[in-house]
């Protein structure tokens, strides 16, 4: 190489950075956010409007008579109550079998029974978005199931529970409408209107199921299946049967001093206020139902014992039961995903 001085690097100029375009609200958005936000005050004033109605009737209680009530509750009413429950539990137990059916997975019929009966206990004390929902995500993942089945599964069960709530709740309020207290001074008209509304949704769906049942459907890219009339029949069929278990224990446990109608009546009015109120397990919501609709029948105290007895044998005990079986089906899945863990290849 001849010998000479080295041409000085030239350095790159940095180029201006373009500024970045604007982003365009997507139309509707701003319509979207101001609906979430009044979604979200008018649940914390429904909330609050219920605690204070909670204060109030629980400042007019006599909680003496309440302890009474829960430790005099009769063995015999006591073991009929635990019996009902459990079948209760056992029935909808058998909710995913029917999602098994619609999605054509291979889980083993108990194993599919074991993540329901614990999703279920779960999802009654601390609600549906991680009882219901996240624990079956959880487990049938760790069982092997992807995503879109499980989502299936979760629709399916949830559909299947409210297909016969509305149905059920329907018949109720047209056929037999609740005696509403003489204070009140108001009628039951809107209830039967309700009802009416109710039953055709129920009808509509098993029409539907009937004429194009069995189908799967595309809109906007999602597809949904329309299962066929007699997996329909059995939907209704098995939730209606786990409502009316539901106020059967309440029914025993009150004594039999109300109609059986009016219980269940009463139940799925609660049910559906504790939903609209978001607590979990509609903790305080579901008895300040049936203090206020039930209260000139029963006494107070006798009517929130029973209630409180009710919440031991239905959400309580198997809380405990599905905790247990949740932390062995973990051990388990922790178990097999080390034995079936493949073995590194050297580098």
């Amino acid at each position: 190489m001849g010998s000479g001085t080295l041409p000085r690097t030239q350095l790159a100029k940095p180029r201006p950075r373009r500024a970045a375009p604007a982003r365009r609200t997507a139309p509707g958005s701003h319509r979207r956010g101001w609906w979430s936000w009044t979604q979200r005050i008018a649940s914390w004033l429904f909330f609050l409007a219920v605690l204070a109605l909670l204060i109030r009737y629980a400042r007019n209680i006599d909680w003496e008579d309440v302890l009474d009530s829960v430790l005099t509750t009769p063995a015999p009413a006591l073991a009929v109550a635990i019996g009902i429950a459990a079948t209760s539990h056992l029935l909808y137990s058998c909710f995913d079998l029917i999602g098994r059916r619609y999605t054509g997975h291979n889980l083993p019929t108990l194993t599919v029974m074991a993540v329901n009966f614990i999703s279920y206990a779960f999802n009654l004390c601390i609600g549906s978005l991680v009882g219901g929902v996240g624990f079956r995500y959880r487990l049938y993942s760790s069982l092997g199931l992807d995503n879109g089945v499980i989502t299936r599964i979760v629709s399916m069960s949830m559909l299947t529970n409210w297909l016969g709530y509305k149905l059920l709740a329907g018949l109720l309020f047209v056929v037999h409408p609740l005696a509403l207290p003489p204070s009140w001074k108001m009628g039951n008209h809107g209830l039967q209107w309700l009802g009416m509304g109710l039953v055709l949704i129920s009808l509509g769906y098993l029409f539907a199921c009937v004429k194009s049942g069995d189908r799967t459907w595309t809109v906007r890219g999602h597809e949904f299946y329309l299962p066929p009339w007699r997996m329909a029949v059995l939907q209704m069929a098995v939730s209606c049967l786990n409502w009316s278990l539901m106020a059967g224990v309440i029914y025993v446990l009150l004594g039999q001093k109300v109609a059986y109608p009016d219980v269940l009546t009463v139940l799925l009015i609660g049910a559906i206020a504790g939903v609209v109120a978001h607590v979990p397990a509609g903790l305080g919501v579901f008895e300040f139902v049936f203090v206020a609709l039930l209260s000139h029948r029963v006494p107070q105290g006798h009517l929130i014992g029973a209630l409180l007895v009710y919440r031991a044998i239905y959400y309580v005990a198997p809380l405990i039961i599905a905790a247990v079986m949740y932390l062995a089906m973990e051990l388990k899945a922790r178990k097999l995903k080390r034995v079936r863990k493949p073995q590194e290849a050297p580098s």
